[in-house]
């Protein structure tokens, strides 16, 4: 639970978390493959462009093509006039023919990520295909560049889109995007068929209108679900059904509140969020402490060895393990790879993982 006065940042702080605002210093982290059901302070929020649509249309239109375009549409994922000019860029691109030996360059502006994405066996992390602009357009001239390379040259929020796109994906697999499963999952929550597929969700009651936002929520399957202000927009009794549901629910849930009664009954631990004497909000955690200890006795291992990583799909790579280099074999591979950046050569995995590693790219 993340409870505090009103107005001491609870919802500021979330909403950096959830990419709804970019934080001003600090970095934010989420893994690619998370998926996240966020309803704002202001449940109508969610809705309110499209009062002209059944519940049913909604769902279908918000998660058509395998993405959730309210999450594609956040203010944090528009493109910046520098990540524009960083995008257009031309790129010397490098081909070694493997019989040959025979190097050849050429000049390349990436068009688009296409949206396909695999784990780097060197890096343990994710690469994206790209395409580039004609007249290197065609399905033959497609390549994988790594995350970091690719945030070098301005595609950060592009890949992030492709996170949302895969994850999207893999909830989907078990549920395709029809009328009858969208009808069945709003009964599920609560509202009934002739309500969810035959009337417009203008002419819904506000109670109805709140079980189709947490139900377009709850559609991708969420890991963790986000419930700014949950005792503003839901009554007494409905309040009671949302409490049974988190405690079955085996995912995470994050409750903002300042109903301090309804936070403690439910969360064992609490983000407490108020102004300090410089006016600046900092949360304290706090917590249940027997919770608290067994959440420390069964946290990760960072250390253990990875010896293989499973995407989305269900698809199991080997992950090779890195090999520990000398002082001297450092230094060597240094001098290697940064004649190779100079010369504009292209790198493999394992030296562009160095470069990254060593920072040898500024």
């Amino acid at each position: 639970a993340c409870i505090g006065p009103n107005g001491a940042g609870k919802s500021t702080l979330i909403k950096c978390l959830t990419g709804e605002v970019e934080p001003t210093t600090g970095t934010v982290w989420q893994h690619p493959n998370a998926r996240i059901g966020y309803i704002a302070q202001h449940a109508f929020h969610h809705i309110e462009s499209h009062m002209d649509k059944t519940p049913n249309e909604y769902i279908r239109w918000r998660y058509a093509g395998g993405d959730d375009r309210e999450a594609i549409a956040k203010d944090t994922m528009q493109l910046t006039d520098k990540e524009k000019e960083l995008q257009a860029q031309v790129i010397e691109f490098t081909v070694t023919d493997p019989e040959t030996a025979k190097i050849t360059k050429s000049k390349r502006v990436i068009a688009r990520l296409t949206n396909e994405r695999k784990t780097n066996k060197s890096t343990k992390e994710n690469d994206y295909e790209v395409q580039f602009k004609a007249p290197y357009d065609g399905e033959d001239h497609k390549h994988y560049y790594g995350l970091k390379k690719l945030v070098r040259m301005g595609w950060e929020k592009m890949c992030k889109k492709c996170d949302v796109k895969v994850a999207q994906a893999a909830s989907g697999m078990f549920r395709p995007l029809t009328g009858s499963n969208v009808e069945t999952h709003l009964k599920n929550v609560g509202l009934d068929a002739e309500f969810a597929t035959h009337h417009r969700i203008s002419a819904l009651s506000g109670g109805q209108k709140v079980k189709v936002v947490l139900g377009a929520a709850m559609w991708m399957q969420p890991h963790l679900v986000i419930l700014d202000e949950p005792t503003n927009y839901l009554d007494r009794e409905s309040l009671g059904a949302l409490a049974d549901a988190i405690r079955d629910f085996e995912g995470g849930v994050v409750i903002i509140s300042h109903n301090n009664d309804f936070t403690t009954a439910l969360c064992p631990e609490t983000w407490v969020v108020e102004k300090d004497e410089d006016e600046i909000s900092r949360p304290d955690c706090r917590g249940d402490p027997e919770w608290m200890k067994n959440a420390l006795l069964t946290k990760c291992d960072d250390k253990a060895v990875i010896t293989e990583v499973t995407d989305a799909y269900g698809n199991v790579t080997e992950v090779k393990q890195k090999k520990e280099l000398t002082k001297k074999e450092i230094k060597k591979m240094t001098k290697d790879i940064k004649a190779k950046i100079k010369a504009g050569a292209e790198l493999d995995e394992d030296e562009e993982a160095f470069a990254e590693e060593h920072e040898l790219w500024k």
